[in-house]
């Protein structure tokens, strides 16, 4: 399941991962992604950060309240990160994975295949380059 309010957003991830098999469900409303996972049970949601009135953060925590209680199962989510500063939210709200952007279709079907085996994908795009002093 892709998750933005931006069609070029979606058509961009639907695009990257065109070179793979899956079946692709697009979401253009936050407050629509809970529905959605209860009706389709995806086997991950790929967020934009930015969506509307519920953004990404809003969503992960919305599916883990929603587990915790019992009302749902686990769904991983890949968050896609306009920022490095993002990356503490993206971890603080137990996404399982995150890309920050721009997003590079290698590292979004590297994400996509780690998360759908059951690990975790932290993008290290948003590391700064260590060099050594001399």
């Amino acid at each position: 399941m892709i998750v933005s309010d931006s069609t070029e957003t979606r058509a961009e991830i639907a695009s990257h991962l065109s070179l793979i098999e899956v079946q692709i469900i697009e979401v253009a409303s936050g407050k629509d992604v809970r529905s959605y996972v209860e009706r389709h049970e995806p086997d991950l949601v790929i967020s934009d950060m930015q969506v509307g009135s519920m953004g990404g953060y809003a969503i992960v925590m919305d599916l883990r309240l929603e587990e915790s209680g019992g009302r749902q199962g686990h769904t991983p989510v890949l968050l896609l990160l306009d920022r490095r500063a993002d990356v503490f939210l993206a971890r603080r709200c137990r996404a399982e994975g995150y890309l920050v952007k721009p997003i590079s279709g290698i590292r979004l079907r590297k994400a996509v295949a780690a998360l759908l085996e059951g690990r975790t994908f932290e993008d290290s795009a948003f590391r700064p380059i260590e060099t050594s002093a001399r």
